[in-house]
């Protein structure tokens, strides 16, 4: 933990200010990626705003995880440009951009035999010498609440299941107390109730003022919980727009080549997508 904190101890970086709700916190102006040769994202424009809960959705290889990646300035643009916090996103030193943003990859893997309560506080790390250090105990102990990890935090993060170690890895994001959060997949090994509670957790963040952007497949949880939903197809922006205007069964059986209908949640109203299947016939 040493050799992490003092990775992140320059005292001359710029700290971050509070945004106003609707501040643009990361965006996309006409990005460009390539990976291996090939374009992966192809002149995509988006941003996400403080206050708002932004699901990626789309096919396998749409490029959902390489604009998650890009946003976070993990990943170069062949052309464009993406901006953080107001300013292009190369402007920011490494130190600094970890004030600003955190990210949650698709896996959580670690080398080491460290604990739970390690693994989270290494999201505390970017505040090392400023003032926020004084936060470093409650925030900790507040992330690993919020993501039901508590019980766990004297046992080594190796010694877990797929679905524990992802929410811990949650939990280090939430410690790490930045105003724009990038996630991957949070949901994809976790139960039912768990689920539920990610993008719980993401919405209370979009209400205290952050921006939260998210990669899901599933598109019910993305039509409950997101303000705006930006369907990725080839690498570019299909549809984008709140989830009542964008889940709509032609755009999604095109994108997805799988044929769908779109119906009202019967208690809520919240858009519901269901594959079309051929009727059983249970006669027979």
């Amino acid at each position: 933990m040493g050799v992490i904190r003092a990775l992140f101890g320059n005292r001359n970086r710029r700290l971050p200010s509070p945004s106003p709700h609707g501040t643009v916190l990361a965006e996309a102006r006409s990005l460009s990626v390539r990976l291996g040769g090939r374009t992966v994202l192809d002149g995509v424009g988006l941003g996400v705003a403080a206050g708002e809960v932004l699901a990626l959705v789309g096919p396998n290889g749409a490029g959902k995880s390489t604009l998650l990646a890009a946003l976070a300035h993990d990943l170069p643009a062949a052309s464009g440009e993406v901006r953080i916090d107001g300013e292009p996103a190369a402007s920011w030193s490494a130190a600094e951009l970890a004030l600003r943003r955190a990210v949650l990859p698709q896996s959580a893997g670690l080398s080491f035999p460290f604990t739970v309560e390690e693994v989270v506080r290494m999201g505390r790390a970017p505040w090392a010498g400023t003032p926020a250090e004084d936060e470093d105990d409650a925030a900790v102990r507040e992330a690993m609440a919020a993501a039901e990890v508590t019980g766990f935090a004297p046992r080594p993060f190796a010694a877990l299941s797929g679905g524990e170690r992802a929410r811990v890895a949650l939990a280090r994001v939430l410690a790490q107390r930045t105003a724009l959060l990038l996630l991957d997949e949070p949901t994809a090994a976790l139960d039912l109730r768990h689920q539920e509670l990610v993008l719980r957790i993401c919405r209370e963040r979009a209400a205290a003022g952050d921006a939260v952007v998210v990669v899901l497949h599933d598109l019910g949880l993305a039509g409950a919980y997101a303000d705006r939903i930006a369907v990725l197809h080839r690498g570019r922006v299909a549809a984008e727009g709140p989830p009542a205007r964008v889940l709509e069964a032609e755009l999604l059986t095109r994108v997805y080549l799988q044929p769908v209908d779109v119906i009202d949640h019967p208690r809520t109203g919240e858009p519901l997508v269901v594959p079309r299947r051929a009727v059983r016939d249970f006669a027979s």
